[in-house]
């Protein structure tokens, strides 16, 4: 695979989108999870998308329920808690899994592009995440795996995947690098 445009996906509607659709724009592809402490980026993360959509921006949304069964609902109720909730307009897609065996090829594809560099330490919610997965799933830190909910993937205009970050980097603090691309 050369780029992200090679795969397709499902919406949280059931609909087959080709992610070829979104050639020419740079994405953020996200994993997210309704009941998962940093669940408040959905917020971030929408402000980012009504800043820079029409500049050739666009966030992808990929619910799993792999991290502590933080998201358990439905379709239906994963699209109305995001929207209610966090007034999210960005696409959301298909409740998958994204780490493992049987994650959704995107995601095998991201995570070989851009390993796990670490955690920023220095940052409390950071720190806590670390040391949380430490005790309790330590085998999550092994290899270049998605960690946690909210694990974040800059797409260049070309499908490339640019750069990754953690589930503790907010949304705001990526603002910087969306604008180099963009």
């Amino acid at each position: 695979m050369a780029s992200v445009y090679d795969f397709t996906v499902k919406t949280l509607q059931g609909r087959e989108v080709s992610l070829g659709d979104y050639k020419g724009k740079v994405l953020l592809i996200v994993n997210t999870a309704s009941k998962c402490g940093f669940t408040p980026q959905y917020e971030g993360l929408e402000a980012l998308y009504k800043k820079y959509k029409d500049r050739g921006f666009e966030i992808l949304g990929f619910p799993s329920n792999q991290f502590a069964g933080q998201e358990p609902g439905s379709a239906g109720e994963i699209s109305q808690f995001c929207k209610i909730n966090y007034g999210v307009t960005f696409q959301l897609f298909e409740k998958n899994d994204v780490r493992g065996e049987n994650a959704q090829p995107l995601y095998k594809y991201l995570t070989s592009a851009l390993g796990f560099k670490g955690f920023d330490l220095s940052d409390p919610s950071a720190k806590f995440l670390s040391d949380y997965i430490t005790k309790n799933c330590p085998d999550f830190l092994e290899g270049d795996s998605i960690k946690w909910n909210f694990t974040k993937f800059l797409i260049d205009r070309e499908g490339r995947p640019v750069e990754r970050f953690e589930s503790p980097i907010t949304p705001e603090k990526i603002a910087p690098e969306i604008e180099k691309l963009l």
